[in-house]
């Protein structure tokens, strides 16, 4: 299991004072009012960095980092994710997961049949989806509902699921 999460991604600066933009990558983009501190991943290294300041802006949140007081210290991170603790993370609660966790996991139906891979989980208003590369190397899409992904197992790295009438076709 990853230990850090992903809650941004750098866009771009913002003003000539050192802020970023950060496209928030978790469900709740307040979260970041609560951080003290992130994970900046350069691809290179990974630094922490102390959240001075929170503003939010449309679908965006803006971030002032301690020590970075300039546009040209901050805009090489552009395109950089913000990461942080799998104890700074929020509570889940029953039957929710991180996406992280769910990506790689085994798709079996109910009567024991391998089915796939859980590829990616999308996110859409009504309900989240999985993407299913399945054993024949099709792109299956389920929704993300009881009726359909009966048991999430993450000690076995498996997803049991029904396949509902109509998702093959």
């Amino acid at each position: 299991m990853e230990n850090l999460l992903r809650v941004g991604v750098i866009s771009s600066t913002h003003g000539v004072k050192g802020e970023v933009k950060v496209f928030p990558t978790t469900d709740d983009a307040g979260r970041f009012k609560n951080l003290k501190k992130v994970i900046l991943d350069t691809g290179r290294e990974q630094m922490d960095l102390e959240i001075q300041g929170v503003k939010f802006f449309k679908n965006m949140v803006i971030l002032k980092f301690k020590g970075y007081d300039s546009i040209n210290e901050i805009e090489k991170y552009k395109g950089k994710d913000l990461l942080i603790t799998r104890d700074q993370a929020v509570d889940l609660g029953p039957d929710e997961n991180f996406i992280v966790d769910l990506i790689g996991l085994r798709v079996i139906t109910e009567d024991g049949n391998e089915f796939g891979t859980l590829t990616d989980v999308l996110k859409t208003g009504a309900n989240d989806v999985y993407e299913v590369k399945t054993t024949d190397g099709k792109e299956v899409l389920l929704p993300a509902i009881r009726e359909c992904v009966l048991k999430v197992d993450l000690e076995n790295k498996t997803v049991t699921v029904h396949i509902m009438d109509g998702l093959l076709d």
